[in-house]
This record gives C-alpha cells, structure tokens and sequence, in this order.
C-alpha cells in the first residue's frame, strides 16, 4: 500500500518498477547491480591504492572515476529501493534538490573526466617521452580539481533555475530521479532560458569532451597501427579499446538524451536510457578495466598473494608462539 505523507512542496517520483512481478524482478535486478557497483568500485579503489606499480596518472585518474562512479550511483539506488520496499514514492523539496545537485555535478565531472583520461593515453602512446612532463602528478590534481569545479558549477546553474521556478501542476515527477529536465514539465511558465542552458551545458559537457575525446582517439589508432613492437601494439589496443569501451556506454546515451528533440522522445525512453548512465555504468565501468587491462589483473593477483603470504606468516607464528607457551 503507498502512503505518500506529502507536504505541499513535496515532489512524487513515479519511479522505474511497476507493482507487479516483472516490477519486482528489475528491483532485485537494480539491488544486485547496486552491490555489485559497490564492491568492484571499493575494490577497485583499494587495488590501486594498495599496488605500488599502479601509482601512475592513468590509475591515479581511474581511481577517481571509481570514486564518482560510488557516489553516482549511491546518489540515486538507495532511494529507489527505499520507495519500493516501503510504498511512499514522495520525496521533499530540499531532498530532491540535493539529488539534482549531486547528480548534475557527478555526471558533469565524469565526463570531463573521462576526456582527461583519453589526453593521458593520448599522450601515452603519441608523446611517451613527454609523458612524465606533460602528466605530472600536478596536472593529475589540475584536471580532477577543474572536473569537479566546472561540474558543481553547471550542477548548481540548473538546480539554481529549476528549483525557483513556479509548479502549478501536479507534482509526480515521470522518472526515478529528481531530473530537472522531467520536473520541467510540471512548470506553469515559459522554460526557454533553461533550454537555452541545456544547450549552452550539452555544448560544454557533451560536444567539446566528444571533440576532445574523437581528436586523440584519432592520433592514437594511427601511433598504434605504425608500431612495430607487436607487445606495444597490443598493449597500446587494449588499453584504448577499454577507455574506448567506457566512453561509449556514458556518452551514447547521454548524447541521445541531451541532443535529440524534447519532442521526439518519450518519458519512458527518457528513464530506460538514465538506467544505463546513473546505473549500468558505475557497475560496468571498474568490471571493464578489471578484465581487459593486463595491469590491473596482475596488481589483483600481486595483492591476493600478499595477502595470502601475510595470512601463512601469522599462522606459523600462532603456532610457533604456542609451542613456546
């Protein structure tokens, strides 16, 4: 039974399952993805803090792309579960206002982010003896820094806007998330100065970063292809065919969504394509990287062995300080 509990400046999320068994299948479905995106995120992080070989830009950025990947999908999972275990679909004014924030600012720094990634493996394969240079631990911290100003910026841009704007109409927001392109509907005004920022955003955080990212993806297949180490070659391959992997799942629907008419789509292909890019991702982004980088499967196995070694050593030194005692 739904009980809703609303105040006047409650919002309603209709949410992403029905109440029946299919409804109950993708919420099992969802909590999985869920658990499963948060321990191959931790582990991640963890890996990478624990091996010394993966102290290099590239995992130093990989790590931080786990980290908004955690606090992406956290932001977003837990009260979707929470309004399908307990019925009350109304969330508040200020509740979903923070959800907007953060979601905006994590899906902006991600993909700044994700472009930042492609110069390293840009300048990797292209320029490797500019790379220590070019890459320095200080440019790391430049981009990561600059990623998650110019996210929390534009975050607070749109929610800013969304959120001082009149609803005069119902206040069931179609979707699972307090997106502010889905609670725009409900407005009793002319939204063309959002629309125009949704331009001016998708032109920023889209378009530019999809140049970006096309520009060095294109220097990198021609340095791949003229190498004539086959071991680098390969290397080389799949290393940018992972990254070129993860791009594409976020980018693809992102683009689909921001650039093709409001008019043209539908709520429900609105909802079913925010899936892949608030939940798939986070879960697929770290299982990609784990599987198809040889460096991050031999810095797992190097940590499973130390510890394997550290849990011998305090076993024979149980039993040794028992014989003595």
């Amino acid at each position: 039974m739904e009980n809703y509990n609303l105040t006047s400046t409650d919002f309603i999320l209709w949410g992403l399952f029905p109440l029946s068994k299919i409804g109950l299948f993708f919420f099992i479905l969802v909590v999985l993805i869920f658990l499963t995106a948060l321990f191959s995120n931790l582990s991640m992080i963890l890996l990478i803090f624990l091996d010394t070989q993966l102290h290099t830009p590239m995992y130093f950025l990989l790590s931080q792309l786990s980290i908004i990947d955690l606090n992406h999908i956290s932001t977003i999972v837990p009260k979707m579960i929470s309004n399908f275990l307990f019925g009350n679909k109304s969330i508040s004014f200020i509740g979903c206002g923070v959800q907007s924030l953060f979601f905006l600012t994590l899906a902006g720094a991600e993909a700044l982010l994700l472009t930042s990634m492609v110069y390293d493996r840009y300048i990797a394969v292209c320029f490797p003896l500019h790379y220590p240079i070019r890459m320095s631990k200080r440019m790391c911290v430049l981009m990561i820094i600059g990623s998650w100003i110019m996210g929390s910026v534009n975050s607070c841009a749109h929610t800013t806007y969304a959120f001082h704007i009149p609803y005069c109409r119902s206040r069931a927001v179609n979707h699972f998330l307090c997106k502010v392109a889905a609670m725009l509907t409900l407005a009793c005004m002319d939204t063309w100065v959002y629309e125009y920022t949704v331009f001016v955003s998708t032109t920023l955080f889209l378009v530019f970063p999809f140049i970006g990212i096309a520009y060095p993806y294109g220097g990198v297949l021609l340095a791949v292809h003229c190498m004539h180490s086959a071991e680098g070659r390969k290397k080389a391959d799949s290393t940018c065919s992972t990254h070129l992997t993860v791009v594409t799942f976020y980018y693809a629907p992102l683009v689909y969504t921001y650039l093709y008419p409001r008019s043209l789509r539908s709520p429900t292909k609105d909802k079913v394509l925010a899936v892949f890019y608030t939940i798939l991702t986070p879960m697929l982004n770290p299982i990609i990287y784990s599987l198809r980088d040889s460096e991050v499967l031999g810095a797992l196995r190097r940590v499973i062995q130390r510890i394997c070694t550290v849990k011998i050593q305090t076993e024979l030194f149980a039993r040794v300080a028992r014989t003595w005692i």
